[in-house]
């Protein structure tokens, strides 16, 4: 017993001087460990007999419990140290202001596409998509442009490698293609609008190889011309904010729609200015936004629709065009030039969220 009184204060002692965490770390080890001094103790009650490894027992368990009921408490008073150092060193002044942050900004186009969808989707349109990658049958044919037919030569078009068989894909150069998936997949009554990439070989001021286009699609047994003019009437004067905006209807020619046609809006351009609105506001010039038309009966035929019972009405414009018009950018290219500087000017904030009831722009 006084062995093992001897050995319970030096291990107090030990435990009380131990310098940080290692030491009291090094000390639970030569006194606790597998090899420590009160396990060899522990494995010594085996020799002894009944009456002595009880009392002894007991002894060993009692200075055993001490001893790591001081080493817990002294390694609670270590790590609280620790933390409170921690803290200290990484202690954040609050008062300070924060640091600036560059704020990102929407894209026009990106922007362009939600005023769209806003507008038509209030008037009850869905919005389909398609690949960019398409066939000659959803791109041209099924769209009454058959092999040879001189329209084809309208189109700059990105064909790629011929593939087995002599099919030969192509980048979609329009986004018509979604109406003919559309109307294979869907009965009528449609309404859907198109939104998406198309791709020509064509590359100036006001044309790139890619650029974004947004298509209207109705069919159903009733719908004529009159309904086409007011969709788009309606879609102009909401797009552009400006109440009772002229719109002039000039014949044209498209393979998928007849009769087809140009679709013009009142402007003025006095002083270099560009101003939407009424002829009778001073508005005494045209400008032309985008193409539309009844929907041809060849490209009903090639969707199985019979056009003896069913017929609509399909438009079409370009988003940079309309975004170009709205917002003043002058050069279609610079809409791919990734500039932060062009962007911060055009671009828009994360919370300009376009709605007809709280306005399509801030």
């Amino acid at each position: 017993m006084d062995t093992l009184e001897a050995l319970r204060a030096e291990l107090l002692e030990a435990v009380n001087t131990a310098a940080d965490a290692d030491a009291l770390e090094a000390v639970r080890i030569a006194a606790l460990g597998k090899k420590g001094r009160i396990t060899d103790l522990m494995k010594t009650l085996g020799q002894m007999d009944p009456d002595q490894r009880r009392t002894f027992g007991q002894a060993v368990n009692t200075v055993k419990d001490e001893i790591s009921a001081l080493l817990d408490a002294r390694k609670a008073t270590f790590a609280e140290a620790a933390l409170n150092a921690k803290l200290a060193s990484e202690r954040i002044d609050v008062s300070l202001p924060v640091r600036p942050e560059r704020e990102g900004t929407l894209h026009p186009i990106s922007q362009t596409y939600d005023e769209v969808v806003a507008i038509f989707g209030q008037m009850g349109f869905a919005v389909a998509e398609g690949p960019d990658i398409e066939d000659d049958f959803h791109n041209f044919t099924a769209l009454n442009f058959p092999p040879g037919h001189p329209a084809r030569e309208m189109h700059d078009t990105f064909f790629l490698n011929e593939q087995e068989g002599g099919v030969r894909h192509l980048l979609r150069t329009h986004t018509s293609p979604v109406q003919i998936r559309t109307m294979l997949s869907q009965k009528p009554p449609i309404r859907v609008i198109i939104p998406g990439r198309t791709y020509r070989c064509d590359s100036d001021m006001t044309h790139t190889p890619m650029f974004h286009q947004i298509e209207g699609l109705v069919i159903d047994k009733a719908t004529h011309m009159g309904h086409l003019k007011g969709c788009l009437k309606e879609f102009v004067e909401s797009y552009f904010e400006v109440s009772n905006v002229t719109v002039r209807f000039r014949p044209s020619f498209f393979p998928f729609t007849e009769p087809s046609a140009e679709v013009d809006i009142g402007c003025s351009r006095k002083g270099g200015e560009l101003r939407i609105g009424a002829r009778e506001d001073g508005c005494e010039d045209w400008l032309e936004i985008l193409g539309c038309g009844m929907v041809h009966p060849n490209v009903l035929k090639a969707c199985g629709l019979d056009p003896e019972e069913y017929q609509g009405f399909a438009f079409g414009m370009g988003l940079e065009r309309i975004a170009m018009l709205k917002y003043g950018i002058p050069d279609l290219r610079t809409f791919f030039d990734s500039d932060v500087r062009w962007l911060k000017h055009y671009g828009f904030g994360p919370h300009d969220v376009p709605s007809l009831t709280g306005g399509l722009t801030r």
